[in-house]
């Protein structure tokens, strides 16, 4: 298991505080997110995601656990992870989505679309 910090912005002031850590074990590529994602801080998340590549059928799953915040740019770059990852023959799945982070999710519909999970043992199981 490889475990990398990808992207750490936590001492930046207001908004757009993200630290996001990439693990990849068995094929899966887990990032965890904490703080806020919004306009500031999207590139960190969107930056972190593996490429969508045919031959790799990129699996995902984004642990939104410690996100406290999640704005429309947030609910993009899922959208758009999401679109890439299927186009690729893989998926994208969330876990941890609760609070204001769940509202926002349920509130636009891509609840609908990836698929959510409570814990990261869900999310990674077959």
């Amino acid at each position: 298991m490889q475990r990398t910090r990808v992207a750490d912005n936590q001492k930046a002031a207001g908004h757009g505080r993200l630290s996001v850590t990439r693990t990849d074990a068995d094929g899966v590529t887990v990032l965890s997110l904490d703080g806020e994602v919004d306009h500031h801080s999207v590139g960190a998340l969107s930056g972190a995601l593996p490429p969508a590549d045919v031959s790799t059928a990129p699996r995902v799953v984004v642990d939104l656990t410690q996100v406290a915040f999640m704005d429309s740019s947030g609910v993009n770059a899922l959208i758009a992870a999401h679109q890439a990852t299927v186009a690729a023959g893989g998926w994208l799945r969330l876990v941890g989505v609760r609070g204001a982070v769940l509202r926002t999710v349920q509130l636009v519909g891509l609840d609908l679309i990836v698929t959510c999970h409570p814990n990261l043992d869900e999310a990674l199981a077959p």
